[in-house]
């Protein structure tokens, strides 16, 4: 809990990573069975409480990566994802058995936009699969999760009835997830609250939201979701899933832990785990974490401006509201720039072991403020010249290196264009300029023949032409 009170189990939001399902969905992410078990071995020490391992069905290998973690890693529940078919369910079963604690999740979509154009089936044909899938996965084990996909594009009364369905049937956790990151903070505590309203037994069981951010809330969707009664978040580390990803796992484990004091809830998470759980799953996906990403980026605990810079050196929480080791860092950074202050370059030069003060600061401080104005200079400099060069080089590469050169006899070369604006030149100029010539004297050019078939032809314009035309 670094450092915090552990939350009781009525203030505990449940973290349930989708890192390995939903988030190898992004694009371009494949992991091998080794990769996806070393990242589940480190969810394990951040402390997630389940871990969703993949898609049983999906492959051989996706089935093969989720038993090897169900057989090697302890602590959090271990998930299998299915489909509301039977098959689905059964390979499920087999890939998570051996955990000490599996859990199958089953869904299925009850928006009308799914049903009719995806599935292409009936509202009664949803409840009737929702109602045989939950009872199936219900026989193999205790720990059931239902999700009606889609949800906050569907009918709140339909979901309801299906989400009871699953209730009746055993389920022990209902996810309402914002598949395709439509809904707003408001329309899904509404949601809740209806969905509360209409299945009274929704409050006898966990309920779930798995948000994604396609309008940029998934945090803010899954928070409302646990204001309104939620006590678990599905999420991925660095935010990474389908199209534009899911709640990001630190956002929402810091936010929750930072603004306890508005909500009183907490996590079951080390959150000193949660940067080297961020930088080995970029690692792994090849997916960089932006700068300035909330709480893991390069820049979420680096200051630059003077103003801020001569806060944090004075006390921390000026500008910060949140301790980086907190989070597994080794500090915050203090970066000079043009925009840092005389404090900055002063705390720089005395962790370096020199003292400076009075008027060798002012005097050192306007040399270093010299210096980014300078680079700053030189690398416009640079990049005119190198862009100068870049030119030069094109037009070199439209000639060959021989052209400078006398080419042997028969052999053709181009001539490179000799004025940047070819209308202003004559146009006998510029015919010559875009013309093949070879060097006969030092003084007469003659025109190259254009295929070997005419090559013994001369030209009628040649003086050995208007010779011969003579005799």
């Amino acid at each position: 809990m670094s450092g915090h009170e552990p939350a009781s189990e009525s203030n505990r939001v449940h973290i349930f990573d989708t890192t390995l399902r939903d988030g190898e969905q992004s694009p371009g992410i494949s992991l091998n069975t080794q990769e996806k078990v070393e990242i589940a071995q480190q969810l394990a020490r951040l402390g997630v409480d389940v871990i969703e391992a993949g898609f049983p069905i999906t492959s051989p290998g996706d089935f093969e990566a989720v038993q090897e973690i169900a057989r090697n890693v302890e602590g959090p529940v271990i998930c299998g994802l299915a489909r509301t078919h039977k098959a689905d369910i059964d390979a499920a079963w087999g890939a998570i058995k051996d955990s000490p604690r599996p859990r199958i999740h089953t869904f299925i979509s009850t928006s009308d936009i799914h049903i009719i154009h995806q599935l292409q089936t009936t509202r009664e044909d949803v409840k009737g699969q929702a109602k045989a899938a939950v009872a199936l996965a219900r026989s193999y084990c205790d720990d059931v999760e239902f999700s009606p996909m889609d949800a906050t594009r569907a009918d709140v009364e339909f979901t309801a009835e299906v989400c009871a369905i699953a209730v009746e049937e055993g389920a022990t956790v209902v996810n309402i997830p914002d598949t395709v990151g439509y809904t707003t903070p408001e329309e899904y505590r509404s949601y809740f609250a209806e969905l509360y309203r209409l299945v009274p037994a929704l409050r006898d069981v966990r309920l779930s939201v798995h948000c994604h951010d396609d309008l940029g809330l998934a945090v803010a969707n899954s928070y409302a979701g646990v204001l309104a009664g939620a006590r678990q978040v599905e999420c991925a580390i660095n935010g990474i899933g389908e199209r534009a990803g899911n709640c990001s796992l630190e956002e929402i484990v810091m936010l929750l832990r930072t603004r306890s004091d508005v909500h009183g809830l907490d996590t079951g998470a080390n959150s000193r785990e949660l940067a080297r759980t961020s930088r080995m799953v970029s690692r792994f996906t090849g997916y960089a974490v932006q700068p300035n990403k909330a709480i893991v980026g390069r820049n979420a605990f680096a200051h630059e401006s003077g103003i801020h810079q001569d806060g944090v050196l004075k006390e921390r929480t000026t500008y910060e509201i949140m301790d980086a080791t907190e989070v597994g860092l080794e500090s915050n950074q203090i970066v000079l720039g043009k925009h840092s202050g005389r404090h900055a370059l002063r705390d720089a030069l005395t962790e370096l072991g020199f003292k400076v003060e009075g008027n060798a600061l002012n005097q050192a401080f306007q040399r270093f403020k010299e210096i980014p104005t300078r680079r700053s200079t030189s690398r416009r400099s640079t990049s005119r010249r190198s862009s100068r060069m870049s030119s030069a080089s094109a037009l070199r590469a439209t000639t060959s290196r021989g052209s400078r050169s006398r080419p042997r006899r028969g052999a053709s070369r181009t001539r490179g264009l000799r004025s940047p604006c070819p209308r202003a030149r004559s146009p006998r100029a510029r015919r010559r300029a875009t013309a093949p010539w070879t060097r006969s004297s030092a003084r007469s050019r003659r025109p190259l023949a254009r295929s070997a078939s005419c090559a013994s032809t001369p030209s009628p314009r040649s003086p050995r032409a208007r010779t011969r035309s003579a005799r």
